[in-house]
C-alpha cells in the first residue's frame, strides 16, 4: 500500500473545499430570511388562489387550502381573543 502523492492530497482538498463552498451557499440561500420570507407570501399566495373558484384548481387542493386557511384565521381569532382577555 503507497501512501498518496502530494499532488493526490491537494487535489483531493480542493475537491473536499469546493464541496464544502457549495453547501454552505446552499444553506446560506435555505435559510435567509428573504429567502423564507418570500417563499412563505408565495404559499400564502397559492393557498388564497387554490381556495376560490378557479376551475383548474382541484377539489382536494380546493379543500386542504380551506382548511389551511381556516386554521390559520382560528389562530388568529385565538391570538385577538387572549390579547382581549389579558387586558381586561
Amino acid at each position: 500500500m503507497t501512501s498518496p502523492t502530494p499532488e493526490a492530497l491537494e487535489a483531493q482538498l480542493a475537491k473536499q473545499r469546493a464541496e464544502l463552498a457549495a453547501t454552505i451557499d446552499q444553506l446560506s440561500f435555505r435559510l435567509d430570511p428573504r429567502t423564507k420570507a418570500n417563499e412563505a407570501v408565495a404559499f400564502g399566495k397559492q393557498l388564497v388562489h387554490d381556495a376560490g373558484t378557479d376551475p383548474e384548481t382541484t377539489p382536494e387542493d380546493r379543500g386542504r387550502a380551506r382548511t389551511y386557511l381556516g386554521i390559520g384565521a382560528a389562530a388568529v381569532a385565538g391570538l385577538v381573543a387572549a390579547v382581549i382577555a389579558r387586558r381586561h
